[in-house]
């Protein structure tokens, strides 16, 4: 009898994750390299929120230099050099600037300590004139009320002063430093245009050039128009208010400017605060009526007449789109992001109107003719091609041997 068979030794399972475990020193390094990743995103965060101020002029800046870039071309386009384009542009900025403060401020001045003083006299008026208003300010005491608040803003004005001046001073820093950055971005905005374009891989460098120098055309066109608009409206409106004899027609007329420049319903606010002041200031009949009348007429004229002949090279948005980016700005920065909004969704647009665009072109290239066929690899006949051999002249003496071979090869019973 043979020997007897003995059982084979039980395998062991092999160890789960046996190659897969980590050494503690490598734990230790990730661990510390998250950690100062994590320490580096806080940090960054921290420093952008301390110089939160500073950003925000360097983006105003940056915003300005956008604006004012379109008119340094069109100077450099007469063959002058950037730099002495750079100069005059804003030469002529800061004394348009400076020449509508000079004629705005000492009139609004005057015109505010008028409106303080005879306030009081206005507001008698309206009581003698209306019942309910009077029987209003006879239960709240709205007369004594006010004239304790006249009397009592110099002495408030007085103690205050230290605080509006140090707000001036900041103000004209802030003015100051904005100007500075807008004319170093004029000088570098075409090598910051290419580094920014540098950004994105060199198989789309020139598609994306040529959009960023559609956004810097259009948000330029749209800030031009817009303020050239804005400046039409103001002097409209003190056209008006000055013909019509409503008082404080500068003041008026500077908040109608500036309210102008916010789309939507920025032309409708200053309306309405000129139509309000129309009302207490004089009478209803004629004036207030007239005024009211001006401003639905010049609202009609600069919708359908004056705004499609300035803007018609900026990107247009919907109204939907226009009011949703001015709440956005409005609630980040206030007015500054409420102006500032517009033409950056205007920008949005363009970079996606072009990017739809390369997209169709694309596939339009795709879905053309031909466009899906694909050379014949090599020892591959190509479709709907004739035979190899139809070219070439037949040998027909080695056409019977080749049949010989062939059913000698053949193992099939014939």
């Amino acid at each position: 009898m043979g020997a007897p068979v003995s059982d084979p030794a039980p395998q062991r399972p092999p160890p789960e994750d046996g190659g897969a475990r980590v050494r503690p020193m490598v734990l230790f390094r990730w661990g510390v390299y998250v950690s100062l990743g994590v320490l580096a995103t806080a940090a960054a965060a921290v420093a952008v929120y301390t110089t939160r101020g500073v950003l925000i002029w360097a983006l105003v800046a940056l915003f300005l230099a956008v604006s004012l870039d379109p008119a340094v071309r069109a100077l450099s386009r007469w063959h002058i050099r950037r730099g002495i384009a750079i100069v005059v542009v804003v030469l002529v900025a800061l004394g348009m600037v400076a020449a509508f403060l000079q004629s705005v401020i000492p009139a609004m001045a005057d015109q505010f300590h008028a409106m303080v003083k005879d306030f009081p006299h206005y507001l008698a008026s309206q009581q003698h004139r209306s019942a309910s208003l009077r029987q209003i300010s006879d239960r709240y005491h709205l007369t004594s009320q006010l004239n304790k608040l006249l009397a009592s803003l110099p002495a408030r004005l007085g103690s205050g002063a230290f605080g509006i001046s140090r707000r001036v001073f900041s103000a004209l820093a802030a003015a100051l430093t904005v100007t500075v950055l807008t004319i170093y971005f004029l000088v570098d905005l075409p090598r910051l245009q290419r580094s920014a374009v540098l950004l994105f891989p060199r198989a789309h460098r020139a598609e994306f050039g040529r959009i960023a120098g559609v956004m810097v055309d259009k948000v330029g066109s749209y800030m031009i128009g817009n303020i050239l608009i804005s400046l039409v409206a103001g002097l409209a409106a003190f056209g008006a208010l000055a013909a019509l004899g409503v008082p404080f027609a500068v003041p008026l007329a500077f908040l109608v400017a500036v309210t102008d420049l916010i789309p939507m319903v920025g032309a409708t606010i200053g309306a309405v605060v000129c139509v309000a002041v129309a009302l207490l200031a004089t009478r209803l009949w004629p004036t207030t009526v007239l005024v009211a009348a001006f401003f639905v007429a010049y609202q009609q004229l600069e919708n359908y007449v004056l705004a499609p002949r300035i803007m018609r090279r900026p990107v247009q948005l919907s109204p939907a789109a226009v009011l949703l980016a001015g709440l956005i700005g409005g609630a980040a920065l206030g007015l500054i992001g409420a102006l500032m909004a517009i033409p950056i969704a205007a920008g949005g647009k363009v970079l996606l109107s072009e990017r739809l665009r390369a997209r169709d072109a694309a596939d339009t290239d795709a879905a053309a003719p031909g466009a899906g066929e694909t050379a014949p690899q090599p020892g591959q006949a190509a479709p709907h091609a004739p035979p190899a051999d139809s070219a070439q002249p037949v040998d027909r003496r080695r056409q019977p041997a080749a049949q010989d071979s062939d059913r000698r090869d053949d193992p099939t019973p014939g």
